[in-house]
């Protein structure tokens, strides 16, 4: 047989690549699973790629929540360095006053609690969106819970900018 001549790779055999599937585990078959009553999450492999057979818009549908995951992990990811900053430096001057001190620590933990929140959130509306997705069940985004989440951010980022617009640099 020539060399030029690329011979087919045999049907089932995957090439295994470590920074893709570092566990090497076989793809989970959504179809095969839509009459479950456990979580799409919980089926075995635990970490194996989670296949829905495209229809219509679900491919689109699908990446558009890992889309709004990924930003809830932004958001929590931003909030995570505030409250390091914060914690870590907080203060106007060379020196930190002693307001500066006391300040500190409380809204840094505010803000990492906030950070843990947005990342439970998003997970949370992932999971539950792609157990949907898996069920065929209509799916209809209402987000009380993400405005609250984000009414509480928005007033510890508004409250934080007013508290540091109020403290006196020279006190």
């Amino acid at each position: 047989m020539p060399a030029s001549v690329i011979q087919p790779r045999p049907v089932g055999l995957r090439t295994y690549n470590p920074l893709i599937d570092p566990v090497h585990a076989k793809p989970v078959l959504v179809e095969e699973h839509t009459e479950d009553q456990t979580h799409i999450f919980l089926t075995r492999p635990y970490c194996g790629a989670l296949l829905f057979e495209n229809q219509s818009s679900d491919a689109r549908d699908h990446c558009a929540n890992e889309r709004t995951f990924l930003s809830w992990l932004r958001l929590s990811m931003y909030l995570a360095v505030v409250s390091l900053a914060i914690i870590i430096s907080f203060h106007f001057t060379h020196e930190p006053t002693r307001l500066e001190r006391n300040m500190a620590l409380p809204l840094g933990i505010v803000f990492w609690l906030l950070s843990l929140t947005c990342l439970a959130n998003g997970f949370a509306n992932y999971a539950r969106t792609v157990m949907k997705y898996s069920r065929k069940a209509a799916l209809v985004q209402s987000g009380w819970k993400t405005q609250v989440v984000f009414t509480v951010v928005g007033t510890a980022i508004l409250g934080s900018c007013i508290l540091f617009l109020s403290t006196d640099p020279q006190a």
